[in-house]
């Protein structure tokens, strides 16, 4: 197994094969991640996962284990195949961003929208569409009798996770979301981790 780590406020990304195993690991507790998986087939990456197509597919605002995310073509990209949080996700709510943040009276924060962009950059590969909508993982946003939507805070665990097995080969970029103006993570700004076996074995 090979680890990653996701410093407070930045993001990383890993390159999977089908049928590998990532696993997106809150390692203080308390600490959103916003997670992102496009379709590789070359340098600039054209097929994503997308929030509004799962959701269709699934009937439910966030797949159960054993339900998979879908691409913006209607494909499978990643399945939940275990998940030992508290199970509270949300895959409503856009990436941060510039504009969020100078709307929130601060310019220049960090964002997951830019984290996104530097870590595909970091593994040499290009996005130039708009921020597809992110797995928010461990973040609490449920959805009230009223319609009305409630930011509460993360409530995950040190060493809570979720794992996703690959369908297809794809990257995976995990954000740990530095939102921390809107008190979504829990006591400030953490690391994650992006734990990858591929195949049953070890990934380099």
């Amino acid at each position: 197994m090979s680890k990653t780590e996701v410093p407070p406020g930045t993001a990383r990304a890993v390159r999977v094969a089908a049928g590998d195993l990532v696993r997106v690991v809150d390692v203080d507790g308390g600490q959103v991640g916003d997670v992102f998986a496009f379709a590789v087939s070359g340098p600039e990456l054209t097929e994503h996962h997308s929030a509004a197509h799962t959701r269709a597919g699934i009937d439910r605002l966030f797949p159960a284990v054993g339900e998979s995310f879908v691409t913006d073509r209607r494909r499978p990209i990643l399945t939940l195949v275990e998940d030992t949080s508290p199970g509270e996700h949300d895959m409503l709510i856009p990436a941060c961003d510039p504009a969020r943040y100078t709307a929130l009276g601060a310019p220049g924060h960090r964002s997951c929208a830019a984290n996104l962009r530097e870590a595909l950059a970091d593994e040499g590969l290009g996005f130039t569409g708009p921020t597809p909508q992110p797995i928010n993982v461990f973040m609490r946003v449920p959805v009230g009798e009223d319609g009305r939507l409630n930011w509460l805070t993360a409530n995950s665990r040190p060493g809570d996770a979720v794992t996703l097995r690959a369908e297809m080969d794809c990257v995976v970029v995990v954000s740990a979301c530095p939102q921390d103006l809107v008190r979504i993570s829990d006591a400030g700004l953490s690391p994650l981790a992006i734990e990858t076996v591929h195949n049953g074995g070890t990934r380099s």
